[in-house]
Parts: structure tokens; C-alpha cells; sequence
């Protein structure tokens, strides 16, 4: 057993790696948000396309990806995912020069679609390279790594690109178009030399996984159920129900947890907070997510299953989506706050019981469920969208999650169980 556990360290040390690197790339739209509204002067739905291009490249992507990956191996499609990452940030730089918003959504869609590569790669590959029913355990070392990153991109980043946000947004409401125009060309050049460093960066990072010595987990793709025993494999993806409603359960997942990372700046402005105050929230809901990822690690499976630990999260999450519609100013955001505790434990609980026993189509189930995350985009933007609608109430716009955790709660107490359709 301890020689097995020891194998494990250097394949989840290099994929440990990726999803830092994901938790950079992904939780930098909760800055990059506000930051374009200011320098590009968009309204909140407009804002949100930054999300909404990001995860809109998974559901694009996904299926094209896992084709590569058939082609090219795990490893290898990771180190093409990582290539097209850094060409999509290096984008970056003459958006910034030339302040166009269409060729930053360009960029982070390049972006996205590297991410889109990797994480098929790297999810099913952490999925199945152990025991399912430790699926989740071993899925939240990586979000405890990925939401690591994220705090640590939301604190440096942050303080790059929001630290005087707030007095420029009031400085340039007195400004003529000339003098505005050249403050706002100043200070989109600010996100210049962090995107230069994050390309050099990826480069280094897709040369370490392409000399590692990672394992192909093929041989690992045995269909086995949750009951322990080896099942009769199937001819389709589209024949195991429990993976078709796991990818709608993590499209609403996706939801659940970007709008209180990406989402509660932009809410907490509509409830009249400062920017200084408000550009720190992204950060405190990811702490709390790594509290939620760090209590599934140690709880699931050993104390907990799966489908138990996703059914708290479902009802955390309904209690809390309604006590933000409920109150108001920083009670309504403490409340937001604390969804990012029952977003913790989305993730790994989803694909442990989505992707059991489907052994040679693990690959394509794994697209299904990459494609899944343009659920946290769709959803951004209509919250967006809701923020610029309600502005007598923008708590309003926060139920928008109530139907994402019902339908969680849902597939935690019955979707998850159902092996067969059953067609009368």
C-alpha cells in the first residue's frame, strides 16, 4: 500500500503543477473583470464576457481535445495545451497597447482553449490513476493547489491593476475625452509585464512536464462500479445516464462557483462598495474554498462519501444563495462569501461518481465533462446582466443559483444512482 501511495507522488506532484497553473490562469477574470470595466469602460454584462469567452473555448474545445489526446497521449497533449496557453497570453500584450477589448476576449479564448487541452488531460488522468472512490480525495489536492494559485494571482494581481482603481474611476469622471482616453491608455499598459512573465512562465512549465516521466494511465481504464465489481463495458458514452446528468450537474457546478469568485466584485459594487474594499473578495471566497477543499481531502472517502459530501454542498449552497438574496450590503456579500464553501466541494465530488466504470471511454466522457464548464461563463454573463437589470435590488440577481444547487441536489440523491434509461 505504501509502495503504491509512494508511486502516486510524482504523478500528482507534475499534475499538481497544472493546476496551479490553471488556478492562475482561470482566477485572474475575477481582477481582469473589473479591471476591463475601468479601462475599457464597459457596463457589467459587458465585463463579463471576459468569463464568458474564457469558458465558452471548454465547451468548444473539449471534444476536439480529447481526439488529440487519443492521438497523442496524455502527457503530450498536456504539453500542446500548455504551448497554446502561453501564445494565447502573450495576445495580451498588443491588446494592451492598442486598448482593443475584442483582441483581450481573442487572447483569453486562445487561453482557454489550452486550459480546454490540459484539463482534459488532467482530470480523468487524476481520476482514474487510483481508486474511484478516492477520486474526489485526490481531485481536491489539486483544487487545494488550484485555489492556492488563485489567491496568490488575485493578491499580486490585484494589486497591480486595482490598487487605484478607485481613484481613477473618480478622476477621469471630471476628465475631457483626450485627457481620459490617455489615462486609460496608461493604465491598460499596466497588465503588460505580468503577461510577459506569465508567457515565459508557461514555456518553462510545458519543457518540465515534457521531460517528466509521467505514466500513460490507459492501462487504468478498467470498468469497474461502485460497488467494487468489474461491469460489462458499454458501446457508448450516451448509454451511462449517471455521467449524461453528471455533465449537466457540473455545467451548474461551474455556475455555483465562478459567480462568487469572478461575479463578487462586480455585485459588490452594485451594492455601493468601494473598489478598495470590494477588489479583496475574490480572494477571501477562494481562502474559503481551500478551507472546503482541504476539510473533502481529509473527510472523502475515508469518512464521508462522495455523493453525501455533494449533497451538503447542495443544501450549504441553497441555504446561503437565499441568505444573499435576503439581506443587504456586506451581510448579502459575507453570504456570497460562503458559497465559495459549498463550491469547494462541486468539483471533485462530480467527477468521482460521473466518470466510474466507463473504462475505454473515459477520454470522451472527460470532453463531455471539460465542455460542461461553459456553464460558469453562460451563467456570469446573465448575472452580469441581472446586475445591470435590478439595479433597485441586484440581490435579485443572485437567485439565479438556486435552480444550479437544486438540480445538485438532485443528482447527489438520485441522478448519480441511475446506471440504466429506463424507456417505457
Amino acid at each position: 500500500m505504501t509502495k503504491a501511495k509512494n508511486s502516486m507522488l510524482y504523478p500528482l506532484a507534475i499534475i499538481g503543477l497544472l493546476f496551479f497553473v490553471f488556478g492562475f490562469l482561470t482566477w485572474v477574470n475575477g481582477v481582469l473583470i473589473p479591471y476591463f470595466k475601468i479601462c475599457m469602460e464597459l457596463s457589467n454584462f459587458q465585463a463579463t464576457l471576459v468569463a464568458f469567452c474564457s469558458y465558452l473555448a471548454y465547451f468548444v474545445m473539449a471534444l476536439p481535445s480529447a481526439y488529440v489526446l487519443k492521438f497523442t497521449g496524455y502527457r503530450k497533449g498536456m504539453v500542446w495545451g500548455i504551448c497554446v496557453m502561453a501564445l494565447g497570453t502573450m495576445l495580451f500584450i498588443p491588446a494592451a497597447y492598442s486598448r482593443m477589448y475584442p483582441l483581450f476576449l481573442i487572447g483569453l479564448f486562445l487561453t482557454a482553449t489550452g486550459l480546454a487541452l490540459v484539463q482534459t488531460a488532467a482530470n480523468p488522468y487524476i481520476a482514474i490513476m487510483g481508486p474511484i472512490e478516492g477520486a474526489a480525495q485526490r481531485i481536491s489536492y489539486m483544487g487545494i493547489a488550484n485555489k492556492v494559485a488563485g489567491i496568490i494571482c488575485l493578491f499580486i494581481l490585484g494589486n497591480v491593476f486595482l490598487a487605484d482603481a478607485g481613484s481613477l474611476s473618480d478622476s477621469i469622471a471630471s476628465m475631457g475625452e483626450v485627457e481620459k482616453s490617455a489615462a486609460l491608455d496608461e493604465y491598460a499598459l499596466k497588465i503588460v509585464n505580468p503577461y510577459i512573465i506569465i508567457s515565459l512562465v508557461l514555456f518553462v512549465v510545458a519543457a518540465i512536464v515534457q521531460f517528466s516521466k509521467l505514466p500513460e494511465v490507459d492501462k487504468m481504464e478498467i470498468v469497474v462500479g461502485s460497488d467494487g465489481k468489474i461491469k460489462e463495458d458499454r458501446k457508448s458514452v450516451f448509454q451511462y445516464p449517471y455521467l449524461l446528468l453528471g455533465v449537466i450537474a457540473l455545467f451548474v457546478a461551474g455556475a455555483s462557483e465562478t459567480v462568487p469568485i469572478d461575479g463578487i466584485i462586480l455585485y459588490s459594487r452594485a451594492l455601493d462598495i468601494p473598489i478598495d474594499t470590494a477588489r479583496h473578495f475574490s480572494t477571501y471566497t477562494l481562502f474559503i474554498m481551500l478551507f472546503g477543499y482541504l476539510l473533502v481531502s481529509i473527510l472523502v472517502p475515508k469518512f464521508v462519501s462522495q455523493h453525501k459530501a455533494l449533497l451538503f454542498a447542495a443544501i450549504w449552497g441553497l441555504i446561503f444563495t437565499f441568505g444573499t438574496y435576503l439581506t443587504s450590503g456586506l451581510n448579502s456579500v459575507h453570504c456570497m462569501l460562503l458559497l465559495g464553501f459549498s463550491a469547494s466541494m462541486l468539483w471533485g465530488t462530480i467527477w468521482g461518481l460521473a466518470l466510474r466504470g466507463l473504462g475505454r471511454h473515459t477520454k470522451k466522457a472527460s470532453a463531455f465533462l471539460i465542455m460542461s464548464i461553459v456553464g460558469g461563463g453562460i451563467v456570469t454573463v446573465l448575472f452580469g446582466n441581472l446586475l445591470d437589470t435590478y439595479t433597485d435590488y441586484p440581490q435579485a440577481s443572485v437567485l439565479i443559483l438556486a435552480p444550479c444547487y437544486l438540480y445538485i441536489l438532485y443528482y447527489a440523491i438520485k441522478g448519480h444512482r441511475i446506471e440504466h434509461w429506463k424507456f417505457k
